[in-house]
């Protein structure tokens, strides 16, 4: 069984230059999170850590499926994960969360958890709709179908022709344009 200590990186120790990691994700990964949407799956993770002495860049690389219950008939499904995420740790006088890819980290952090980050990434990459493989031609033709298109432009006309009879104006506006 993985535990969360499974996926630190010490980064206390570590000189300034690349380092190279890799974490596997399974199902036993997914069950360390409360949730019910990933019921389990496998992904390789690769991190590259680029350490100087101002900043942290990790690169992640995601590669591998998750399986998935499908939202129209319930039955379970691989997805296809595929993420390529950068994150930066900057450090700081406290631990934050700066921008979506910009974190704050005390210079006496000794370990970095990424597993945490692993999720988020994997979970962000998933569509809001998961549907069976079977279904996804039907629901792109269903799209197809759904889609409208509104003009603000009334027919028969354009733009460019404007007589100077403003018959189909909103009168109300007529007192505004006296106004100099």
């Amino acid at each position: 069984m993985k535990k969360l200590r499974d996926y630190e990186i010490g980064i206390d120790k570590l000189s300034n230059k690349k380092h190279a990691y890799e974490f596997e994700m399974d199902d036993s990964f997914f069950a360390l999170f409360e949730q019910e949407i990933i019921l389990g799956g496998k992904l390789l993770a690769k991190v590259e850590l680029d350490k100087t002495e101002s900043l942290l860049t990790l690169h992640f690389d995601i590669k591998g499926h998750v399986r998935l219950t499908c939202d129209r008939s319930l039955e379970e499904f691989d997805q296809p994960v595929d993420v390529e995420e950068t994150m930066r740790i900057k450090y700081g006088p406290e631990n934050a969360e700066l921008d979506d890819d910009m974190w704050q980290i005390t210079p006496d952090t000794q370990v970095l958890n990424v597993a945490q980050h692993l999720y988020d990434y994997v979970g962000l990459s998933l569509p809001m709709k998961k549907l069976h493989p079977r279904f996804l031609q039907e629901a792109d033709e269903d799209n197809e179908q759904d889609i409208l298109i509104y003009s603000s432009r009334k027919s028969g006309g354009s733009e460019s022709d404007d007589d100077g009879d403003d018959d189909d104006t909103d009168p109300r506006w007529d007192a505004l344009k006296n106004l100099n």
